[in-house]
Protein backbone atom coordinates (compact mmCIF):
# COMPACT_ATOMS: atom_id res chain seq x y z
CA UNK A 1 0.00 0.00 0.00
CA UNK A 2 1.28 3.47 -0.78
CA UNK A 3 1.33 4.90 3.09
CA UNK A 4 2.97 1.85 3.98
CA UNK A 5 5.51 2.07 1.17
CA UNK A 6 5.83 6.14 2.14
CA UNK A 7 6.42 5.31 5.38
CA UNK A 8 9.42 2.81 4.67
CA UNK A 9 11.09 5.22 2.33
CA UNK A 10 10.74 8.01 5.02
CA UNK A 11 12.51 5.79 7.36
CA UNK A 12 15.49 4.03 5.23
CA UNK A 13 15.41 4.21 1.51
CA UNK A 14 14.98 7.65 0.24
CA UNK A 15 18.79 9.05 1.22
CA UNK A 16 19.58 12.77 2.12
CA UNK A 17 16.63 14.83 3.38
CA UNK A 18 13.12 15.08 3.22
CA UNK A 19 11.61 18.07 3.62
CA UNK A 20 7.58 19.00 4.43
CA UNK A 21 6.93 21.92 2.35
CA UNK A 22 6.10 25.07 3.66
CA UNK A 23 2.56 26.63 3.58
CA UNK A 24 3.35 29.65 0.89
CA UNK A 25 -0.28 30.66 -0.67
CA UNK A 26 -1.30 30.76 -3.89
CA UNK A 27 -1.08 34.30 -6.86
CA UNK A 28 -0.56 37.33 -6.41
CA UNK A 29 -3.69 39.57 -8.02
CA UNK A 30 -4.41 42.92 -8.59
CA UNK A 31 -7.76 44.52 -7.64
CA UNK A 32 -9.28 47.85 -8.16
CA UNK A 33 -12.93 48.17 -7.99
CA UNK A 34 -15.85 46.16 -8.95
CA UNK A 35 -16.91 42.46 -8.41
CA UNK A 36 -14.76 39.35 -9.37
CA UNK A 37 -13.61 35.83 -9.05
CA UNK A 38 -10.52 34.30 -8.73
CA UNK A 39 -8.93 30.70 -8.80
CA UNK A 40 -11.26 28.82 -10.52
CA UNK A 41 -12.24 25.03 -10.13
CA UNK A 42 -12.96 23.43 -13.09
CA UNK A 43 -10.38 21.75 -15.21
CA UNK A 44 -10.66 24.05 -18.24
CA UNK A 45 -9.61 27.24 -15.89
CA UNK A 46 -7.03 24.97 -14.06
CA UNK A 47 -5.32 24.18 -17.34
CA UNK A 48 -5.52 27.98 -17.99
CA UNK A 49 -3.57 28.76 -15.17
CA UNK A 50 -0.59 27.57 -16.64
CA UNK A 51 1.31 30.34 -17.17
CA UNK A 52 3.56 31.34 -20.25
CA UNK A 53 5.98 33.53 -18.06
CA UNK A 54 6.71 30.96 -15.40
CA UNK A 55 7.42 29.00 -18.11
CA UNK A 56 9.75 31.38 -19.21
CA UNK A 57 11.58 32.17 -16.22
CA UNK A 58 11.87 28.79 -14.18
CA UNK A 59 13.30 27.21 -18.02
CA UNK A 60 15.86 30.08 -18.11
CA UNK A 61 17.11 29.64 -14.95
CA UNK A 62 17.61 25.90 -15.02
CA UNK A 63 19.17 26.17 -18.69
CA UNK A 64 21.80 28.99 -17.13
CA UNK A 65 20.45 31.45 -19.53
CA UNK A 66 19.77 33.75 -16.44
CA UNK A 67 20.93 33.54 -12.97
CA UNK A 68 18.84 32.39 -10.02
CA UNK A 69 18.94 31.95 -6.92
CA UNK A 70 20.20 28.10 -5.06
CA UNK A 71 20.78 28.27 -1.05
CA UNK A 72 20.78 31.95 -0.70
CA UNK A 73 23.05 32.44 -3.48
CA UNK A 74 23.20 34.31 -6.94
CA UNK A 75 24.55 31.44 -8.99
CA UNK A 76 24.17 30.42 -12.77
CA UNK A 77 22.92 26.64 -13.47
CA UNK A 78 25.15 26.04 -16.71
CA UNK A 79 25.93 22.43 -16.42
CA UNK A 80 23.82 19.49 -14.90
CA UNK A 81 25.59 16.64 -16.71
CA UNK A 82 25.48 13.78 -13.84
CA UNK A 83 28.67 14.28 -12.18
CA UNK A 84 28.41 17.86 -11.62
CA UNK A 85 24.26 18.65 -11.45
CA UNK A 86 23.81 19.22 -7.29
CA UNK A 87 23.47 22.86 -7.61
CA UNK A 88 20.60 21.83 -9.82
CA UNK A 89 19.08 19.20 -7.54
CA UNK A 90 19.29 21.99 -5.01
CA UNK A 91 17.42 24.17 -7.10
CA UNK A 92 14.60 22.07 -7.62
CA UNK A 93 14.70 21.01 -3.88
CA UNK A 94 13.96 24.91 -3.11
CA UNK A 95 11.43 25.09 -5.96
CA UNK A 96 9.33 22.31 -4.73
CA UNK A 97 9.26 23.62 -1.29
CA UNK A 98 7.45 26.76 -2.65
CA UNK A 99 4.87 24.96 -2.75
CA UNK A 100 1.61 23.53 -0.48
CA UNK A 101 0.58 20.06 0.54
CA UNK A 102 3.73 18.40 -1.01
CA UNK A 103 6.70 16.36 0.77
CA UNK A 104 9.66 16.13 -1.53
CA UNK A 105 12.20 13.54 -1.08
CA UNK A 106 15.88 13.79 -2.07
CA UNK A 107 16.76 10.20 -3.11
CA UNK A 108 20.31 9.11 -3.57
CA UNK A 109 20.57 5.96 -5.61
CA UNK A 110 24.56 5.72 -6.16
CA UNK A 111 27.41 8.20 -5.80
CA UNK A 112 26.33 11.30 -7.51
CA UNK A 113 22.86 10.75 -8.58
CA UNK A 114 20.26 12.21 -6.91
CA UNK A 115 16.39 12.06 -7.56
CA UNK A 116 14.56 14.72 -6.76
CA UNK A 117 10.41 13.59 -6.10
CA UNK A 118 7.34 15.56 -4.68
CA UNK A 119 4.25 13.74 -3.45
CA UNK A 120 0.90 14.81 -3.18
CA UNK A 121 -1.22 12.91 -1.54
CA UNK A 122 -4.53 12.06 -2.77
CA UNK A 123 -7.57 12.59 0.27
CA UNK A 124 -10.12 10.11 -0.83
CA UNK A 125 -7.70 7.49 -2.64
CA UNK A 126 -4.27 7.87 -1.60
CA UNK A 127 -2.93 4.29 -2.31
CA UNK A 128 -3.90 5.73 -6.42
CA UNK A 129 -1.02 6.68 -7.69
CA UNK A 130 -0.20 8.93 -10.76
CA UNK A 131 3.59 9.71 -12.15
CA UNK A 132 4.01 12.87 -14.02
CA UNK A 133 7.93 13.03 -14.38
CA UNK A 134 10.90 14.43 -16.62
CA UNK A 135 15.05 13.72 -16.08
CA UNK A 136 16.91 16.60 -15.58
CA UNK A 137 20.36 15.43 -16.16
CA UNK A 138 22.14 16.72 -19.35
CA UNK A 139 25.20 15.96 -21.93
CA UNK A 140 26.90 19.31 -22.13
CA UNK A 141 25.72 23.05 -21.07
CA UNK A 142 22.48 24.63 -21.23
CA UNK A 143 20.44 21.41 -22.98
CA UNK A 144 17.33 23.68 -23.08
CA UNK A 145 14.90 21.23 -24.86
CA UNK A 146 16.31 18.54 -23.11
CA UNK A 147 15.36 18.59 -20.86
CA UNK A 148 14.91 21.76 -19.01
CA UNK A 149 11.86 21.71 -20.95
CA UNK A 150 10.32 18.71 -19.23
CA UNK A 151 11.85 19.62 -15.78
CA UNK A 152 10.09 23.33 -15.80
CA UNK A 153 6.81 21.88 -17.16
CA UNK A 154 6.78 19.06 -14.01
CA UNK A 155 7.76 22.12 -12.06
CA UNK A 156 4.60 24.09 -13.38
CA UNK A 157 2.27 21.48 -13.06
CA UNK A 158 3.38 20.88 -9.53
CA UNK A 159 3.15 24.91 -8.72
CA UNK A 160 -0.52 24.81 -9.89
CA UNK A 161 -2.26 21.52 -8.58
CA UNK A 162 -0.31 21.92 -5.39
CA UNK A 163 -3.23 24.37 -4.37
CA UNK A 164 -5.94 22.18 -5.19
CA UNK A 165 -7.57 18.93 -2.95
CA UNK A 166 -6.97 15.80 -5.33
CA UNK A 167 -8.62 12.65 -5.47
CA UNK A 168 -5.75 10.44 -6.10
CA UNK A 169 -2.06 10.88 -5.15
CA UNK A 170 0.04 12.81 -7.63
CA UNK A 171 3.78 12.07 -7.71
CA UNK A 172 6.12 14.89 -8.71
CA UNK A 173 9.30 12.85 -9.89
CA UNK A 174 12.33 14.16 -11.31
CA UNK A 175 15.18 11.95 -12.18
CA UNK A 176 18.83 11.93 -12.72
CA UNK A 177 21.51 9.88 -14.80
CA UNK A 178 19.03 9.29 -17.68
CA UNK A 179 21.83 10.08 -20.15
CA UNK A 180 23.66 7.44 -19.12
CA UNK A 181 21.25 4.72 -18.78
CA UNK A 182 17.89 5.58 -17.19
CA UNK A 183 19.79 4.78 -13.61
CA UNK A 184 17.67 7.03 -11.61
CA UNK A 185 14.12 6.08 -13.07
CA UNK A 186 15.31 2.29 -12.59
CA UNK A 187 15.79 2.61 -9.30
CA UNK A 188 12.80 4.05 -8.25
CA UNK A 189 10.41 2.14 -10.56
CA UNK A 190 12.48 -1.47 -8.76
CA UNK A 191 11.64 0.37 -5.28
CA UNK A 192 8.02 0.73 -6.45
CA UNK A 193 7.80 -3.00 -8.04
CA UNK A 194 9.41 -4.18 -5.21
CA UNK A 195 6.52 -2.38 -2.78
CA UNK A 196 3.77 -3.13 -4.54
CA UNK A 197 2.51 0.30 -5.42
CA UNK A 198 -0.57 1.14 -7.21
CA UNK A 199 0.96 3.18 -10.06
CA UNK A 200 -2.12 3.85 -12.52
CA UNK A 201 -0.03 5.57 -14.60
CA UNK A 202 3.25 7.30 -15.15
CA UNK A 203 3.53 10.62 -17.68
CA UNK A 204 7.07 11.12 -18.78
CA UNK A 205 8.16 13.95 -20.54
CA UNK A 206 11.33 14.28 -22.65
CA UNK A 207 12.17 17.14 -25.17
CA UNK A 208 8.86 18.98 -25.51
CA UNK A 209 9.81 22.67 -26.83
CA UNK A 210 10.70 22.26 -30.45
CA UNK A 211 8.76 22.55 -33.23
CA UNK A 212 10.89 23.87 -36.30
CA UNK A 213 8.21 23.94 -38.34
CA UNK A 214 5.11 25.35 -36.28
CA UNK A 215 2.41 22.53 -37.35
CA UNK A 216 2.04 21.70 -33.51
CA UNK A 217 2.69 18.60 -33.74
CA UNK A 218 3.71 16.23 -31.07
CA UNK A 219 4.39 12.21 -30.11
CA UNK A 220 2.50 10.22 -27.49
CA UNK A 221 4.73 7.11 -27.28
CA UNK A 222 2.44 3.78 -25.95
CA UNK A 223 4.07 0.21 -25.69
CA UNK A 224 3.05 -2.34 -28.56
CA UNK A 225 0.78 -4.97 -27.18
CA UNK A 226 0.74 -2.83 -23.80
CA UNK A 227 -3.39 -2.04 -23.11
CA UNK A 228 -2.83 0.06 -19.97
CA UNK A 229 -0.10 2.29 -22.39
CA UNK A 230 -2.27 2.23 -25.31
CA UNK A 231 -4.88 3.67 -22.95
CA UNK A 232 -3.30 6.17 -21.20
CA UNK A 233 -2.86 7.66 -25.07
CA UNK A 234 -6.26 7.43 -25.64
CA UNK A 235 -7.00 9.00 -22.34
CA UNK A 236 -4.34 12.09 -23.04
CA UNK A 237 -5.94 12.22 -26.88
CA UNK A 238 -9.28 12.57 -25.57
CA UNK A 239 -8.16 15.16 -23.32
CA UNK A 240 -6.71 16.90 -26.54
CA UNK A 241 -9.79 16.61 -28.50
CA UNK A 242 -12.24 18.16 -25.55
CA UNK A 243 -13.84 20.93 -27.34
CA UNK A 244 -14.15 23.26 -24.31
CA UNK A 245 -10.19 23.30 -23.87
CA UNK A 246 -9.58 25.05 -26.91
CA UNK A 247 -6.29 22.69 -27.76
CA UNK A 248 -4.86 23.44 -31.40
CA UNK A 249 -1.75 20.50 -31.27
CA UNK A 250 -2.06 17.80 -34.06
CA UNK A 251 -1.13 14.50 -32.39
CA UNK A 252 0.94 11.58 -33.38
CA UNK A 253 0.08 8.53 -31.54
CA UNK A 254 3.55 6.15 -31.95
CA UNK A 255 3.01 2.75 -31.64
CA UNK A 256 5.78 1.06 -30.98
CA UNK A 257 7.17 3.69 -29.08
CA UNK A 258 10.90 4.66 -28.17
CA UNK A 259 12.10 3.02 -25.13
CA UNK A 260 15.04 5.79 -25.10
CA UNK A 261 13.65 7.67 -21.77
CA UNK A 262 12.72 7.08 -18.55
CA UNK A 263 9.25 5.57 -19.07
CA UNK A 264 10.94 2.72 -20.19
CA UNK A 265 11.96 1.99 -16.47
CA UNK A 266 7.97 1.14 -15.70
CA UNK A 267 7.46 -0.76 -18.87
CA UNK A 268 9.81 -2.57 -17.79
CA UNK A 269 8.14 -3.87 -14.41
CA UNK A 270 4.97 -3.80 -15.69
CA UNK A 271 3.25 0.01 -15.08
CA UNK A 272 1.47 1.92 -17.92
CA UNK A 273 3.38 4.75 -18.61
CA UNK A 274 4.08 6.67 -22.17
CA UNK A 275 6.26 9.53 -23.34
CA UNK A 276 5.40 12.64 -24.08
CA UNK A 277 6.98 14.86 -26.62
CA UNK A 278 8.00 17.23 -29.33
CA UNK A 279 7.43 14.88 -32.82
CA UNK A 280 11.26 12.66 -33.28
CA UNK A 281 8.35 10.77 -35.08
CA UNK A 282 8.24 13.11 -38.27
CA UNK A 283 11.86 14.08 -37.51
CA UNK A 284 10.66 17.51 -35.93
CA UNK A 285 12.81 17.51 -33.32
CA UNK A 286 15.46 19.67 -31.79
CA UNK A 287 18.72 19.87 -34.34
CA UNK A 288 20.52 21.09 -31.11
CA UNK A 289 20.05 17.43 -29.53
CA UNK A 290 22.69 17.01 -27.03
CA UNK A 291 25.12 19.86 -27.92
CA UNK A 292 25.43 23.01 -26.04
CA UNK A 293 23.42 24.70 -29.12
CA UNK A 294 20.36 23.49 -27.54
CA UNK A 295 19.24 27.03 -25.83
CA UNK A 296 16.01 28.59 -24.87
CA UNK A 297 16.18 30.83 -27.91
CA UNK A 298 15.73 27.69 -30.44
CA UNK A 299 12.34 26.70 -28.21
CA UNK A 300 8.99 27.64 -29.69
CA UNK A 301 7.52 28.89 -26.59
CA UNK A 302 3.58 29.17 -27.80
CA UNK A 303 4.11 25.29 -28.31
CA UNK A 304 5.41 24.75 -25.43
CA UNK A 305 3.08 26.62 -23.60
CA UNK A 306 0.41 24.67 -25.50
CA UNK A 307 1.71 21.38 -24.82
CA UNK A 308 2.58 22.04 -21.56
CA UNK A 309 -1.32 23.16 -20.96
CA UNK A 310 -2.09 19.76 -22.36
CA UNK A 311 -0.31 17.64 -19.71
CA UNK A 312 -1.79 20.00 -16.99
CA UNK A 313 -5.25 18.55 -18.57
CA UNK A 314 -4.26 15.24 -18.04
CA UNK A 315 -2.84 15.27 -14.70
CA UNK A 316 -5.93 17.02 -13.04
CA UNK A 317 -8.16 14.84 -14.68
CA UNK A 318 -6.13 11.65 -13.59
CA UNK A 319 -5.43 13.41 -9.90
CA UNK A 320 -9.70 14.43 -9.73
CA UNK A 321 -10.49 17.65 -8.13
CA UNK A 322 -12.11 17.01 -4.93
CA UNK A 323 -15.42 18.68 -4.00
CA UNK A 324 -14.24 22.09 -2.33
CA UNK A 325 -14.49 25.70 -3.95
CA UNK A 326 -11.70 27.89 -3.15
CA UNK A 327 -12.99 30.84 -5.27
CA UNK A 328 -13.39 34.36 -3.58
CA UNK A 329 -15.93 36.83 -4.71
CA UNK A 330 -14.58 40.21 -3.95
CA UNK A 331 -16.76 42.96 -4.30
CA UNK A 332 -15.11 46.68 -3.04
CA UNK A 333 -13.48 46.11 0.44
CA UNK A 334 -15.59 42.84 1.36
CA UNK A 335 -14.03 39.23 0.40
CA UNK A 336 -16.57 36.12 0.35
CA UNK A 337 -15.67 32.53 0.17
CA UNK A 338 -17.82 30.84 -2.83
CA UNK A 339 -17.51 27.91 -0.83
CA UNK A 340 -21.08 27.01 1.78
CA UNK A 341 -20.92 25.06 4.87
CA UNK A 342 -17.03 25.06 5.42
CA UNK A 343 -15.09 26.54 8.06
CA UNK A 344 -13.02 29.17 7.72
CA UNK A 345 -9.69 31.77 8.03
CA UNK A 346 -8.91 34.52 6.49
CA UNK A 347 -5.01 34.98 6.56
CA UNK A 348 -2.91 38.29 6.01
CA UNK A 349 -0.49 37.11 2.91
CA UNK A 350 2.17 39.89 3.73
CA UNK A 351 2.62 37.76 7.09
CA UNK A 352 1.44 34.05 5.96
CA UNK A 353 -0.40 34.78 9.60
CA UNK A 354 -4.33 33.82 10.39
CA UNK A 355 -5.94 37.28 11.21
CA UNK A 356 -7.37 36.77 14.93
CA UNK A 357 -11.26 36.39 14.79
CA UNK A 358 -11.42 36.50 11.02
CA UNK A 359 -13.02 32.90 10.54
CA UNK A 360 -16.51 33.78 8.99
CA UNK A 361 -17.19 33.31 5.20
CA UNK A 362 -16.76 37.29 4.63
CA UNK A 363 -14.05 39.34 5.71
CA UNK A 364 -14.51 43.24 5.52
CA UNK A 365 -11.39 44.67 4.36
CA UNK A 366 -9.74 47.93 5.95
CA UNK A 367 -6.36 48.65 5.36
CA UNK A 368 -5.34 47.94 1.75
CA UNK A 369 -3.19 44.57 1.77
CA UNK A 370 -3.14 41.03 0.55
CA UNK A 371 -5.80 38.92 1.91
CA UNK A 372 -6.54 35.07 1.25
CA UNK A 373 -8.93 32.44 3.25
CA UNK A 374 -8.39 29.02 4.27
CA UNK A 375 -11.25 26.94 3.77
CA UNK A 376 -12.06 23.35 5.71
CA UNK A 377 -14.66 21.30 4.07
CA UNK A 378 -15.14 17.70 5.30
CA UNK A 379 -12.78 16.13 3.10
CA UNK A 380 -9.91 18.68 3.07
CA UNK A 381 -7.94 22.10 3.39
CA UNK A 382 -7.46 24.87 0.73
CA UNK A 383 -6.44 28.14 0.61
CA UNK A 384 -7.36 30.36 -2.23
CA UNK A 385 -5.29 32.64 -4.17
CA UNK A 386 -3.71 35.93 -2.48
CA UNK A 387 -5.86 39.15 -3.39
CA UNK A 388 -4.66 42.34 -2.99
CA UNK A 389 -7.70 44.41 -2.52
CA UNK A 390 -6.35 48.72 -2.84
CA UNK A 391 -9.07 50.94 -1.29
CA UNK A 392 -8.68 53.22 -4.33
CA UNK A 393 -11.14 55.85 -6.16
CA UNK A 394 -12.13 55.55 -9.59
CA UNK A 395 -10.15 58.75 -10.48
CA UNK A 396 -6.75 56.84 -9.54
CA UNK A 397 -7.55 54.79 -12.54
CA UNK A 398 -6.22 57.50 -14.69
CA UNK A 399 -2.61 57.00 -13.06
CA UNK A 400 -2.73 53.95 -14.94
CA UNK A 401 -1.66 55.36 -18.26
CA UNK A 402 0.34 58.17 -16.87
CA UNK A 403 2.87 55.34 -15.14
CA UNK A 404 5.74 54.16 -17.22
CA UNK A 405 7.90 51.00 -15.86
CA UNK A 406 10.65 49.38 -17.67
CA UNK A 407 12.56 47.26 -18.91
CA UNK A 408 10.77 44.52 -18.20
CA UNK A 409 11.94 41.73 -17.64
CA UNK A 410 14.49 43.48 -15.85
CA UNK A 411 18.25 42.40 -14.51
CA UNK A 412 19.62 45.19 -12.83
CA UNK A 413 17.95 48.65 -13.02
CA UNK A 414 14.22 49.55 -12.91
CA UNK A 415 13.50 52.46 -14.44
CA UNK A 416 9.57 54.51 -13.02
CA UNK A 417 8.01 56.98 -15.44
CA UNK A 418 5.91 59.49 -13.62
CA UNK A 419 3.95 62.65 -14.43
CA UNK A 420 4.41 66.00 -12.49
CA UNK A 421 3.49 64.91 -8.25
CA UNK A 422 4.25 66.35 -5.17
CA UNK A 423 5.42 63.14 -3.77
CA UNK A 424 5.43 59.40 -4.73
CA UNK A 425 7.04 55.88 -3.30
CA UNK A 426 6.96 52.38 -4.28
CA UNK A 427 6.84 49.21 -2.43
CA UNK A 428 7.87 46.10 -4.31
CA UNK A 429 6.35 42.76 -3.49
CA UNK A 430 7.19 39.26 -4.29
CA UNK A 431 4.62 36.67 -5.77
CA UNK A 432 3.51 35.82 -2.26
CA UNK A 433 2.83 39.19 -1.35
CA UNK A 434 5.97 39.99 0.91
CA UNK A 435 7.33 43.71 0.42
CA UNK A 436 11.26 43.12 -0.54
CA UNK A 437 12.08 47.02 -0.98
CA UNK A 438 10.48 50.58 -0.64
CA UNK A 439 11.36 53.95 -1.46
CA UNK A 440 10.76 57.35 -2.76
CA UNK A 441 10.22 58.58 -6.06
CA UNK A 442 12.31 62.17 -5.90
CA UNK A 443 12.43 62.90 -9.63
CA UNK A 444 10.18 62.12 -12.92
CA UNK A 445 12.14 59.54 -13.75
CA UNK A 446 13.53 57.56 -11.24
CA UNK A 447 16.05 54.70 -10.74
CA UNK A 448 15.38 51.62 -8.73
CA UNK A 449 18.43 48.98 -8.28
CA UNK A 450 17.13 45.62 -8.16
CA UNK A 451 19.91 43.33 -8.58
CA UNK A 452 20.37 42.33 -5.36
CA UNK A 453 16.55 40.56 -5.53
CA UNK A 454 16.34 36.66 -6.06
CA UNK A 455 15.05 36.25 -9.99
CA UNK A 456 10.68 36.53 -10.10
CA UNK A 457 7.77 37.66 -10.80
CA UNK A 458 7.43 40.83 -8.62
CA UNK A 459 4.94 43.86 -8.08
CA UNK A 460 5.46 47.09 -7.84
CA UNK A 461 2.73 49.22 -6.12
CA UNK A 462 3.05 53.36 -6.79
CA UNK A 463 1.51 55.89 -4.98
CA UNK A 464 1.87 59.12 -6.27
CA UNK A 465 -0.03 62.25 -4.45
CA UNK A 466 -1.95 59.63 -2.23
CA UNK A 467 -3.10 57.67 -5.74
CA UNK A 468 -1.92 54.15 -6.14
CA UNK A 469 -1.17 51.51 -9.33
CA UNK A 470 0.13 48.14 -8.97
CA UNK A 471 2.39 46.74 -11.97
CA UNK A 472 4.04 43.71 -12.88
CA UNK A 473 7.45 43.16 -13.93
CA UNK A 474 10.10 40.26 -14.26
CA UNK A 475 13.51 40.03 -12.38
CA UNK A 476 15.98 37.98 -14.96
Amino acid sequence: MFYNVFNLLISSIFGRKIVKMKNSIGVFICFFIGIITVNSQTIEDIINQVDIDSLTLTIREFSGEVETEVNGNLVTILNRQQANNDLAADYLVEKFQEFNNITVVDQSFNTNGRNIVATQLGYTNPNDIYIICAHYDSVANYCADDNASGTTAVLEIARILSEQCLDNTIVYALWDEEEIGLRGSNFYANLAQNNNDNILGVLNIDMMGYDGDDNNEFDIDVRQGDASSIAMGDDIVAILNTPAYNFTLNVNVVNPGTSASDHASFWNRGFPAVLVGESWETNDQTPFYHSSGDRFSTLNLPYYHELTKLIMGYMVTKGGLTAINNLVTVNTNSLTANETGATYQWINCNTGMPIAGETSQTYMVTTTGNYAVEITNAICTETSACITVDLLSVTEFDLLTNVTLYPNPVSTTLFIELPEHNSANYKIHNINGQEVLNGIIKNKTEEVAIAAIANGVYFIEITVDTKKVIQKFIKK
